[in-house]
């Protein structure tokens, strides 16, 4: 069965996602401290750190980007919308 690694930054609305994911393109702050600054989900504690997970273990359009083959992996893509807010993904690892 499909499994990846992933870390994420969970926000309310999409400009938000999208002047997080400019700060990180620009390098005006890390992955690590945008997550704990403003992910709205847990794992913000945890940098963003999702650990690994299993296809479908996700919500289907977090997953569906996930496990695309046309995601980067380490690169920031996103925002991808979800029933709990825009995400900002970065695919660590992909099985």
């Amino acid at each position: 069965m499909a499994s990846a690694t992933a870390r994420h930054i969970l926000v309310r609305n999409k400009k938000l996602a999208q002047q997080i994911k400019e700060e990180l393109i620009e390098g005006e702050i890390i992955f690590e401290k945008a997550a704990k600054k403003y992910s709205k989900c847990p794992s913000g504690k945890r940098k963003g750190f999702l650990g690994s997970f299993f296809k479908g273990d996700m919500v289907k359009e977090f997953d569906e980007v996930v496990f695309s083959k046309n995601t980067p992996l380490n690169k920031v893509v996103g925002p991808v919308k979800t029933e709990f807010g825009f995400h900002l993904i970065e695919v660590l690892a992909r099985n």
